[in-house]
Parts: C-alpha cells; structure tokens; sequence
C-alpha cells in the first residue's frame, strides 16, 4: 500500500500560512496586552473628544489586537478610506495610522457642518475632507496626550496627514513596506445609532516594541524593589535583625501622656478689625475686556463668510455690553468714544452674590 506524504511547503499552502521569520509572525500575550490597554485608552480620550466635537454620544468596544503584514491589512480594508498619517516629533519613534471608512467619514462632516448625519455619502468633497482631518487631529491629539500620561513622558506628533486612500495603489507610505508585519488594534465604533462600524488604530514595531519596553521598565522596576529580603546578600540580611529588635525595646518605653492645656475663651471685641493685605496685591495684572455680543455658527457658515459679511449677534442696540475681568462677569455698561478711541462707561456693578455666582 503506497502511502503519499505532504511536505511542508504543501501543508503551509494548504493551512494558509507563509514563510515568514518566527520573530515577525508572533506577538507576545504580553505585548498584546500592553498594546491592546494603551490603544482603549488613548482611543476612549480620542472617543470623548469626537463626542465632544459632533455633540453626540460616541461609544467604542474593547479592542481587537492582532500582529499581521500590512498588504493583508490593506486587502482587508473596505476602500475607500480616510487615512491619518501621524508622524513622532518628541517621546516615542515610528508611526502610526487612523483608518476610518468614508461613509463614516461623511457623517461627521455632515455633523461637525450643522447637518443632522443624516446625509451619508459613498463621496467626500474637499470642504468634508477638511472637517474629518481637523475632527482626526483632534482626535489624535487628544490621544496623544493620554498616551504621554501613561508612559510617564512628553509624547509630541507633527501635524497629522490626512488622505483619501480610494484604491490599493494610494497605500503608499515610504517608512512601510507592504510585506511589513504591523500592529492592528481594532474597535467598532458607534456614535449614537448614526454611525456603527469600525475604526483601525496601526501602530509599526518600532513604536510597539518602545512601549512595551517603557511600560514593561516600569514593572521591572516595581518587582525589583518587591524582591524576599533573601534576595539580598547573607550580610545585609542578618543586619536587619538587630534594627527590628531595636525597634521592639523602643516600643516598650514609657510615654508620658497628658491633657492639652487650652486659654480660655473670649467674645471677640467688636471694635477689632480684620487685617487688610490687599496692599501685597495691588500690583498684580488683569485681564479686562468687553463682549459685544455673541452667536453660534457652522463650520460651513463660517468658511462662507467675506468681506462685507454681516453677523447678527445676540444682543439689541438698547442692551447692556458685559464687562468680564479674568473671564468673570462683573460689571454693565455702554459704548462711549473718547477721542476718537472706544471705550467702555461702567452703569452696573454685580452684587456679591451675583458675582459669587458667576465663578461657580
């Protein structure tokens, strides 16, 4: 009976694996881990400033770690993408993408526009590409900055390039090869029943490789100083004996202990008057100003505006202007010009209670 057997290179085709270093395929749990803590939590900074950003309740899952070559992230993707491209100036090397789909994409122009997200496009035009890329670089400044945190040092990026990735040739970054093994942490995103899909965060291994080893320094660090006292050398061991002993004969000593002696007390004379500093701080600058008045409007009205535009604010002719000092309000008042300069007649001042008010 005659007996056929695979070789190696037919048992990988058919299990769908390919020959690749055992370094570049394999990720360590550990690594997984930090990577994967250090992506939900920089990306739920970044979940709350888009929240904050289009007014509505965003919500990302747990995040999905995996260690794979960029040309499978590529043939994974749904193209179009919006595309980040964020590059480390200061704290950590490497680079890092933000990937998120166009029609998402089209939703919070919508949004971050006045409109209701509502208006889902397959197309983003150059006025909806310029709101995501400013909503991204919010986003990743924000996460950033959380990043920084937790590594315990400053983590600066220059200023992100934001893409439209339409087809496979438009994947072209000069620092990645596509045959480059890169972190991929995925999330599914939800922006309040508007938006349910899913957003990338790819770190290189250059950048995984420095965090985990900043963050694993930490925990080296910590269970260092955790080590048995047997650890230490035979010498420095038996000297402890001596000091805790030492400590025992201490605690037996006798405490003299007695009650506190108070001066009796006194109705305060009503003719003492409280000490005035405020000489020490006659000298200290503020910041005055005056608002004329306010409004609201969209990112669209706003790059509409020109010359000789007209913006009705919230005040009527008749209505006091406010005078704020340090950013609190204080006081009323009107327009007056003196020599031919503007300036500001005071015809209210706030009560106490009102100004008490005004700096919760």
């Amino acid at each position: 009976m005659n007996q056929n057997f695979l070789s190696q290179e037919e048992i990988d085709a058919l299990l769908g694996s390919s020959s690749v270093d055992e370094e570049e395929s394999q990720l360590s749990e550990t690594e997984k881990d930090i990577i994967g803590e250090v992506g939900n939590i920089s990306m739920s900074t970044a979940a709350t400033t888009l929240s904050s950003i289009l007014n509505k309740k965003v919500l990302i899952t747990t995040p999905r770690v995996s260690w794979i070559p960029f040309e499978q992230i590529i043939k994974e993707c749904d193209i179009p993408k919006v595309v980040a491209h964020i590059k480390y100036k200061e704290g950590l090397k490497g680079i890092n993408l933000l990937m998120m789909d166009v029609t998402d994409a089209t939703i919070i122009a919508d949004l971050m526009m006045g409109g209701d997200g509502t208006n889902k496009k397959d197309v983003l035009s150059e006025l909806e590409l310029s709101a995501v890329a400013e909503a991204m670089n919010q986003m990743i400044g924000s996460a950033s900055t959380s990043m920084a945190t937790m590594l315990g040092r400053d983590v600066d990026i220059l200023p992100p390039d934001v893409s439209l990735w339409a087809n496979e040739l438009d994947f072209d970054i000069t620092e990645i090869s596509k045959e480059n093994y890169m972190c991929k942490i995925a999330f599914d995103l939800n922006v309040e029943g508007l938006i349910q899909s899913q957003i990338m965060q790819i770190f290189t291994k250059e950048t995984v490789n420095e965090i985990s080893t900043l963050l694993m320094g930490d925990t080296m660090v910590t269970s260092s100083i955790e080590q048995s006292p047997h650890s230490l050398g035979e010498q420095e061991y038996i000297e402890e004996i001596p000091s805790i002993e030492k400590a025992e004969e201490v605690s037996t000593e006798k405490i003299s202990v007695q009650k506190p002696a108070f001066p009796p007390l006194t109705k305060p004379s009503e003719e003492r008057k409280a000490p005035r500093n405020l000489d020490l701080i006659m000298d200290v600058p503020l910041e005055l100003s005056v608002v004329l008045g306010k409004t609201r409007k969209t990112i669209k009205e706003v790059l509409s505006f020109g010359n000789g535009s007209i913006i009705e604010l919230n005040k009527l002719t008749d209505e006091p202007l406010e005078i704020y000092v340090n950013g609190k309000l204080i006081a009323q008042g009107e327009v007056v010009v003196i020599n031919e300069n503007f300036g500001i007649r005071i015809t209210n001042i706030l009560s106490k209670e009102q100004r008490v008010k005004n700096l919760k």
